[in-house]
């Protein structure tokens, strides 16, 4: 969910900061900060963000799934907002340290796209700003991005594991460091194949995808 998210959230952002009829304040504002976010590891950005939204500002717990001594019961609407409240150190500290990668790789495809012969073709038939956007520049500029997900879905789990580690978080990541520490080999051979099985599914699905990026693309036999 994490990655989903980052990608929405950084592909917008990119198309945005490359798109020469945006607000100049956007790219402005924007490229600094994905810059830097971009080059921080996953876990260090976790450790920050305990320090500055749990120790300083105490807006956020520290650690775990839900509050310590709470009975898990998935019928308890209270029980969702525990768990949701207590995903969100974990998953922000995801978001912001992949956003930016996604941010910047987005935007040098949308600059790619503006010498495009079909943008140009676009443009002198005086198509409306919102479908030379939307129809002419982020789809073409997507392909690239659905093959880097693909690719980025491989290494969820490296830096999760970490993440998890740190929030004390009880995910697949924490499972698998336990796992490694205990010596259970069979119970990290479960959790690989499942993450090969997984990674193999999401690739298979974006593959299909592709046809829908772009219609050049078929999977029919001539």
């Amino acid at each position: 969910m994490t990655t989903i998210l980052a990608f929405g959230l950084g592909t917008l952002l990119g198309a945005l900061m490359g798109w020469p009829r945006a607000p100049k304040a956007i790219a402005r504002y924007l490229f600094p900060p994905l810059l830097v976010f971009s080059a921080i590891p996953f876990y260090l950005l976790g450790l920050v963000l305990v320090y500055l939204l749990s120790f300083q500002l105490k807006a956020f717990p520290t650690f775990g799934g839900y509050t310590v001594g709470t009975i898990p019961n998935w019928s308890n609407a209270a029980f969702w907002g525990d768990v949701l409240y207590h995903s969100i150190l974990p998953a922000l500290a995801i978001i912001l340290g992949s956003i930016g990668s996604w941010a910047l790789g987005m935007r040098a495809m949308m600059v790619t796209t503006q010498g495009e012969d079909y943008m140009v073709f676009a443009e002198a038939k005086g198509l409306k700003g919102s479908t030379l956007f939307l129809r002419y520049a982020v789809r073409n500029a997507l392909l690239p991005q659905a093959t880097g997900l693909a690719l980025a879905l491989g290494h969820i789990l490296s830096g999760a594991v970490l993440v998890e580690v740190i929030f004390s978080y009880p995910g697949i990541g924490t499972t698998l460091f336990h796992a490694i520490r205990e010596n259970d080999y069979f119970l990290i051979q479960g959790i690989i194949i499942g993450v090969i099985a997984s990674l193999g599914i999401a690739t298979l699905i974006l593959d299909l995808l592709y046809p829908v990026l772009d219609p050049r693309i078929t999977y029919k036999r001539s």
